[in-house]
């Protein structure tokens, strides 16, 4: 697993609410969901961390 590092989140008290709605309807924490959100929009622009990249 990689190394985590913490960092303060200013957001919106609607969006929060939204987010910690759909973490709680898929089981997973509010930090959880918003790491998961990220990492697919990550993917979707490929712009994924976990690719190697060629020089």
């Amino acid at each position: 697993m990689s190394k985590k590092k913490a960092f303060a989140l200013r957001i919106n008290e609607e969006m929060l609410k939204a987010v910690e709605k759909w973490a709680s309807d898929e089981f997973r924490s509010t930090n959880g969901q918003i790491e998961w959100m990220l990492m697919q929009y990550l993917k979707e622009h490929n712009r994924d961390p976990k690719k190697t990249e060629k020089k």
